[in-house]
C-alpha cells in the first residue's frame, strides 16, 4: 500500500506528464516565396570584334550596390535570352562568383574597365557554390543564360556599351 504523501507525489507527476504531452502544440510554419521578376534598368550592346559589325542587344538589370551584387540572379526561375544582369563594381580586380541559390544555369562574362571581355565562365550550374573566378581584373560582370556565349560566338576582346 502506498503512503498518502507518495501517492500524492505520484499523481502530481502523472498529471504534469499528461498535461505536458497533451498541451504541446504542433506549430506549422508556412514559408511563402515571392517570385522575383526581371526589371529592365538599362540597355547593353555587345560588339563583336571578329565579325564585320555584328552586335547583340540586351535588356539588363543593374547590380551596383552591396545588396544587389550579393543577391544577383538568386531565386529566379527563368530569364529571357535577350535579358541579363550587369554587375558594376567600383574597382577593377579579379572577381569570384558562385551560384548559391541560383536556380538557372548561367554564362558569366567578365569585362575589364575598358569594357572589353577578358574571360568567361560558361554553363555555371544551379546551386553550385564552387568559385567561378574571372582570372583577370574585371570591373563588370554580365550574367546571361547558359549557352549564349557559345551560341553568339562571343570572344575575348569583344566589347560592350551600356546605358542606364
Amino acid at each position: 500500500m502506498l503512503s498518502n504523501s507518495f501517492r500524492g507525489l505520484f499523481l502530481s507527476i502523472l498529471t504534469c506528464i499528461f498535461f505536458s504531452l497533451t498541451s504541446c502544440k504542433k506549430e506549422v510554419k508556412t514559408i511563402s516565396h515571392t517570385e522575383v521578376s526581371f526589371k529592365k534598368e538599362g540597355d547593353l550592346i555587345i560588339f563583336k570584334t571578329i565579325s564585320d559589325s555584328t552586335k547583340i542587344d540586351l535588356d539588363i538589370e543593374i547590380a551596383d550596390n552591396e545588396y544587389e551584387i550579393q543577391t544577383g540572379l538568386m531565386y529566379r526561375t527563368s530569364m529571357n535570352p535577350n535579358q541579363g544582369m550587369l554587375f558594376i563594381f567600383d574597382d577593377s580586380k579579379e572577381r569570384f562568383f558562385y551560384m548559391k541559390n541560383t536556380k538557372i544555369p548561367l554564362d558569366l562574362i567578365f569585362i575589364n574597365e575598358d569594357k572589353k571581355i577578358v574571360s568567361f565562365q560558361k554553363n555555371a550550374k544551379p546551386f553550385d557554390e564552387s568559385s567561378l573566378p574571372s582570372n583577370l581584373p574585371s570591373k563588370y560582370v554580365l550574367e546571361i543564360n547558359a549557352g549564349l556565349v557559345d551560341s553568339w560566338n562571343l570572344n575575348v576582346g569583344d566589347s560592350i556599351s551600356f546605358s542606364k
